[in-house]
């Protein structure tokens, strides 16, 4: 009787040992952006001349681990308020009701569903982006640039991640009335995210 208790702990022991492990290895590491070193630019045609911009305030939970991307995911939020032109007058105009109308819906957001590898460290996240009151399932791309220890900071790591997407601005009804058209304003609107990430080894 002692032996098979004896026998029964021990396996409850190495049960837990092997739970714990798991739940352990389930976890993606948990990534924080240096904003100082990332951004989030788009660029859309004017005419014919390309008009470069960014948006200068957002939070992203980034949890990424290209060996677990069962339990990765990205989580963003861009302000719009944070719109940056290099133009206070159109600025202005893109916070309006004729394009972003940030006063009603001051942001946007992204949330993966799904990130898969396809190849040569290159990744989609599936997901849903919503601007404005319209929510659609895309594909951001990206690619990890390289992952070493940080010599600037003893005892972390620190990566690099850079997408490159087209979105068609019409789909979520940013430019309407006169805007709705493309003859001034393209409806391809190109973005850019560099970023940084730094975390504990």
């Amino acid at each position: 009787m002692n032996f098979i208790k004896k026998n029964l702990k021990t396996f409850s022991v190495l049960t837990f040992a092997v739970f714990a492990v798991a739940m352990t290895n389930m976890v993606a590491t948990s990534w924080d952006v240096d904003k100082s070193h990332s951004a989030i630019n788009f660029e859309v045609t004017h005419f014919f001349t390309p008009v470069n911009g960014q948006f200068n305030d957002y939070t992203a939970q980034v949890n990424f681990d290209p060996n677990n991307l069962e339990e990765s995911m990205i989580d963003v939020q861009i302000m719009v308020n944070s719109i940056d032109t290099k133009n206070e007058k159109r600025d202005g105009h893109l916070k309006s009701a004729d394009f972003f109308n940030a006063s009603e819906y001051p942001m946007m957001t992204f949330k993966s569903t799904e990130i898969r590898s396809v190849g040569n460290n290159k990744f989609v996240a599936v997901g849903d982006l919503q601007i404005k009151d319209v929510s659609r399932e895309i594909e951001l791309p990206f690619t990890l640039l390289g992952v070493q220890d940080n010599p600037m900071a003893e005892g972390k790591l620190v990566a690099g991640i850079t997408s490159e997407m087209m979105i068609d601005r019409t789909e979520f009804d940013v430019g309407v009335g006169d805007w709705a058209s493309d003859a001034v304003i393209g409806d391809e609107v190109t973005v850019n995210l560099n970023l940084e990430l730094h975390t504990e080894k």
